[in-house]
């Protein structure tokens, strides 16, 4: 299974048009079972597609379209909001699976439930079904260890209590946290019995997914690896590689990619 996470800074990216059309290309060469993208958004105002909770300029949709445009493959997805931004930017995460998708749920795991909050965070959730067996997959986007107002520790807290113990459990995004650093949220992840698919990987790089400051982390000048895919149970993991750093691919986003292939 080869699976890619990317937070994806989407419409708020400059070129976001060409970079979306790349993003899709390179979807499609690398053939992807699992996507989870975070910072997926769309503009409040752009119509609504058949009276879904999808807008016409939604990011994931318009990357679907590209896709299909480009002969690739079909994809199942699930996006759902987390919070409205400078009151025109409606943002969330998604996860696109080449198989069906059999369940899809989104829960709340800030503090503050309202849509207008910057630090809202919402996590989604599908299930699926790969080579027999049901699979959750996740696409996480959560706050900082030492937020003051919404801390890492309860969010991934209420994540852990939606985990369910009879299936495998894939967790991909932008925990925020930096793996480098001990004693803070990777190894908290680590003390709930996490397998990192970095730390299993056969083939690896240096992992890194932010270089220098980004939003939220003003003055930072250390390699960061944030964007992780763990799993609930230990398998067995032929790669991971940074993507989309302009070394491996171009850079379209704030952050990198990390993609991983793993047998299940």
């Amino acid at each position: 299974m080869k699976v890619l996470t990317l937070n994806a800074h989407a419409w708020r990216e400059e070129n976001s048009d060409e970079k979306i059309i790349y993003l899709a290309a390179i979807i499609i060469e690398k053939d992807y079972d699992i996507i989870a993208l975070q910072e997926v958004n769309q503009m409040t105002d752009a119509p609504l597609i058949d009276n879904s909770h999808l807008r016409s300029n939604n990011y994931m949709v318009v990357l679907l379209e590209e896709i299909e445009r480009q002969g690739g493959p079909k994809y199942y997805s699930y996006w759902q909001s987390s919070k409205i931004l400078r009151d025109y930017y409606e943002e969330g995460s998604c996860i696109l699976s080449k198989t069906p998708i059999i369940e899809e749920m989104v829960f709340t795991v800030s503090q503050n439930a309202k849509h207008t909050s910057p630090k809202k965070r919402n996590i989604v959730r599908i299930t699926t079904i790969h080579n027999g067996k049901l699979m959750d997959i996740y696409s996480c986007h959560l706050g900082w260890w030492y937020d003051e107002i919404e801390p890492f520790k309860p969010q991934w807290e209420a994540i852990y209590g939606h985990l369910r113990n009879d299936r495998l459990s894939l967790l991909l995004g932008d925990f925020n946290n930096n793996a480098n650093i001990r004693g803070e949220g990777y190894d908290f992840l680590m003390e709930h019995g996490l397998w990192d698919t970095y730390a299993l990987a056969k083939e690896k790089d240096n992992g890194a997914t932010v270089q220098g400051e980004i939003a939220g982390w003003q003055g930072n000048q250390l390699d960061l690896r944030i964007d992780l895919i763990l799993t609930s149970k230990k398998v067995e993991v032929m790669y991971s590689k940074v993507i989309f750093n302009g070394v491996h691919k171009e850079i379209i986003s704030d952050h990198y990619g990390v993609e991983v292939e793993m047998i299940l």
